[in-house]
């Protein structure tokens, strides 16, 4: 595609394809025939040369090696091209979201209880995460991988444009609000995964006690705002 010249130059024979439109940038594949495959965001406007999209193109990458300091797992940024705006990442190859198995799951006719073994993982990995004091800022399901095969539930978060370090309860009971949200407004009748997402990540999180303390406060405003708007 157009304006991607300086990126393909620097990855030779890269054969890239749009894959999707995201949070104020678009991902692109490469695929090449026997070499590793790439995934890069190019943000849209400007250049970093102006200083205009810098900030926006380094803060995903140093929250990315924040993840992996951690051992949380997290697509590895290969480099920056601050040309193009472009961040090159890995591309978890054959991985699903937890959107779109969530979704085939449900289809299929399956009872919710098979998905608590999910429900029970991703509560483990946001406990890990928030103990670490890292905010996400976006999770939703589409925002978690699972890497094939989908049986092993080995998540991947993705997608670190909004993500920042706190220690907060308030952050952090914001960010699993964000998350239910999105889960229950996107797979009906989910409501008892949640719960044990939720329960799963009390008992795992060192620090949960005033985290759902906090997330209960936030429900109540959102009760609010929506009583009132």
């Amino acid at each position: 595609p157009g304006g991607l010249s300086a990126g393909a130059a620097a990855l030779p024979h890269c054969d890239f394809s749009l894959s999707r439109a995201v949070y104020k940038s678009r991902v692109y594949k490469r695929s090449s025939p026997g070499e590793r495959s790439y995934i890069t965001r190019r943000f849209p406007g400007g250049s970093v040369a102006s200083g205009k999209f810098s900030g926006v193109t380094q803060q995903p990458k140093k929250n990315t090696e924040r993840y992996h300091k951690y051992w949380i797992s997290a697509p590895v940024v290969y480099f920056v091209d601050y040309v193009t705006n472009s961040i090159y990442l890995e591309d978890i190859v054959d991985s699903v979201t937890v959107r779109d198995h969530i979704s085939s799951v449900q289809q299929s006719g399956n009872d919710a209880s098979s998905l608590l073994p999910l429900a029970e993982k991703l509560g483990e990995l946001l406990a890990r995460m928030h103990d670490e004091d890292l905010i996400h800022g976006d999770l939703t399901t589409c925002n978690i991988l699972l890497r094939p095969p989908v049986e092993k539930l080995d998540l991947v978060l993705i997608d670190f444009g909004l993500s920042f370090v706190s220690g907060l309860p308030e952050d952090k009971g914001v960010d699993l609000y964000v998350l239910e949200k999105a889960f229950l407004s996107t797979h009906p009748d989910t409501e008892t995964v949640f719960e044990t997402l939720l329960k799963t990540y009390a008992a795992s999180s060192k620090k949960s006690g005033p985290v759902i303390k906090k997330l209960d406060e936030v429900r109540l405003r959102g009760r609010k705002r929506s009583m009132v708007g």
